[in-house]
């Protein structure tokens, strides 16, 4: 999948995504002017959180899957988007049946375990079932649908009225794929799974993350009025209006990339993850630990099968790195170099000197 997070496949998915955001921005300005409760002072309350739920989707389906979920009208009922947004609270209150799948996992096939979630007498469980069950479908549905735009695909006319114009991640893994032979090839089982750990992954936490960068911005209004300024600039138009930056100009944009960093350095759409090790490992300390015995441990031992927390938000907050200002929201420090202190963390992430997309071979695409 790396190729299809290449600069160059950015580059063709952003006119894509900026028609998503255009239909977005519509859907808000009339929904403020269809409130009941519009007021000059008070102004009208938006669920930003919803919006930008429905909008991760639609963007995520668009240059991902070449699918459309989302018409992105407000009257319209998105059971799927629902079914995405509760998967992590479900998941959160089956305490009991997470430990349990822990072992599990290691008896016995798939559709024993199954069987076994059918039976057990939890409402949550029950509940995760059923929204397992609608992501699955739905990504059948998906694979099937795209399966069959590939089989036509040689018609230019079908390719451009396709969504995502051929260009989205999944066709080009289930072009990838057409093309491989043998034990390389990956069943439909497989491809399903693709789909729907794609879209479970990228709709949460972008919907996440984008809404915590508006509450941010409506919290400090010089923040707010720099980065728009930066915009309209870049928008080079006579008239003051935003109109749809170039992929390469955009990244470029020193504030926008700064509000960014900040926002993901303090607050990560995940603020830890679990992870088991497969082997005895030494796992060295960031700074010598004192015993019990008074000596000073470099490292320590972590057994085979061991669930290790990796504290996401914790690292990205730490002031031993960061600097006392850790835990304030400051963009500007990203306009400047960096402290010593981060060069010299060495922090094992893939962005910005922060594990907020983690590192090594599980990392964030």
């Amino acid at each position: 999948l790396n190729p299809a997070f290449s600069i160059l496949h950015m580059r063709h998915m952003t006119p894509i995504f900026y028609q998503t955001i255009h239909r977005l921005r519509e859907a808000i300005q009339l929904e403020i002017s269809q409130s009941p409760s519009r007021n000059r002072e008070t102004g009208v309350e938006i669920d930003v959180l919803s919006w930008m739920g429905r909008v991760a989707l639609e963007l995520i389906g668009q240059g991902g899957l070449g699918y459309s979920f989302d018409p992105l009208v407000k009257t319209e009922h998105n059971a799927f988007g629902e079914a995405l947004k509760d998967v992590f609270p479900t998941v959160g209150r089956c305490t009991t049946y997470r430990f349990l799948c822990h072992h599990a996992n290691k008896f016995g096939p798939p559709r024993l375990r199954r069987i076994f979630a059918s039976l057990f007498p939890d409402r949550n469980i029950q509940t995760l079932k059923r929204i397992i069950d609608s992501i699955e479908d739905r990504s059948k549905e998906i694979l099937e649908a795209k399966k069959g735009a590939i089989l036509v695909e040689g018609d230019d006319e079908v390719l451009k009225m396709e969504v995502g114009e051929g260009k989205d991640i999944m066709s080009i893994l289930l072009r990838a794929n057409m093309k491989t032979e043998g034990d390389d090839k990956l069943p439909d089982h497989e491809l399903v799974a693709q789909v729907s750990t794609l879209v479970l992954a990228a709709t949460d936490t972008t919907s996440n993350a984008l809404a915590r960068i508006f509450e941010l911005l409506a919290q400090h209004q010089d923040v707010q009025d720099k980065l728009r300024q930066e915009i309209l600039d870049a928008c080079d138009s006579q008239d003051g209006s935003f109109t749809d930056i170039p992929h390469d100009k955009l990244v470029e944009l020193p504030y926008l990339d700064a509000v960014c960093r900040e926002t993901l350095r303090l607050y990560p759409p995940s603020s830890f993850v679990m992870r088991e090790t497969r082997q005895d490992i030494m796992l060295p300390m960031s700074e010598p630990v004192q015993g019990v015995d008074g000596s000073y441990m470099q490292e320590i031992l972590v057994p085979n099968n061991t669930l290790v927390f990796v504290g996401i938000q914790a690292c990205n907050r730490n002031k031993v790195i960061w600097g006392e200002d850790a835990l304030e929201w400051k963009p500007e420090r990203w306009l400047n170099s960096l402290p010593n202190s981060i060069k010299e963390a060495k922090v094992p992430g893939i962005y910005a000197n922060l594990m907020t997309f983690l590192g090594g071979g599980n990392a964030c695409m």
